[in-house]
Order: structure tokens, then C-alpha cells, then sequence
């Protein structure tokens, strides 16, 4: 059974900073590119960043110099470093893997609030 499970969401005040977790089981994690996600109340889903299986890491215009992905495939897991937020950042944020066969799974998301 495939498992991906966030942690580390929270309240945070602009201009701090959170880093999310995403543990994964079930699947060789090293194979998958994973990708962060983000979905605000009333808005789409929307892609945050990803880093392929080998490392390589691409970004949305909107975080691009403030969040970092990173993956530690020993301890099968990735993460999503976020500094300098904003309220805009707020958001439930999912983490994704997929395989080069397109086979993908889902986490069940955590929350992210940045308010002061």
C-alpha cells in the first residue's frame, strides 16, 4: 500500500518560515520525481515546484528564491523548505510522486497559514 505523509504545516508569521515533510512507503521512492502543490480556499490547485528523481529542481515564478526542494532518498522522503512567506502563501500544500511509467500518487495535504 502506497503512503505519502505530509507534516510540518502550521501557523507562521510573514517573513518566517516552515519546512514540510513528505515520507513515503509503499513505493521505491528514489524512481519518483516528486512535486509540491498547493491549493488556496476558492482557487485551483496549483504546482509549487518539483525535483526529478535525479535531483534536478524547477519552481513557480511566485517562490522561486524563497522555498527549496529537497529529498533524502534513504529516509524516503522529500521536503519543501519555505522562508520568507507571505500571506499569499497560505494554502493547503500536497506533496505528488510519479514514475516514468505515470503512475502517481497523493498526499492528503497539510495546512499552511501565514498571518500575524
Amino acid at each position: 500500500q502506497v503512503q505519502l505523509v505530509e507534516s510540518g504545516g502550521g501557523l507562521v508569521q510573514p517573513g518566517g518560515s516552515l519546512r514540510l515533510s513528505c515520507a513515503a512507503s509503499g513505493i521505491i521512492f528514489r524512481l519518483y520525481a516528486m512535486g509540491w502543490y498547493r491549493q488556496a480556499p476558492g482557487k485551483q490547485r496549483e504546482l509549487v515546484g518539483r525535483i526529478s528523481s535525479g535531483g534536478s529542481t524547477n519552481y513557480a515564478d511566485s517562490v522561486k528564491g524563497r522555498f527549496t526542494i529537497s529529498r533524502d532518498n534513504a529516509k524516503n522522503t522529500g521536503y519543501l523548505q519555505m522562508n520568507v512567506m507571505k500571506p499569499e502563501d497560505t494554502a493547503v500544500y500536497y506533496c505528488n510522486v510519479v514514475n516514468f511509467r505515470g503512475e502517481g500518487y497523493w498526499g492528503q495535504g497539510t495546512q499552511v497559514t501565514v498571518s500575524s
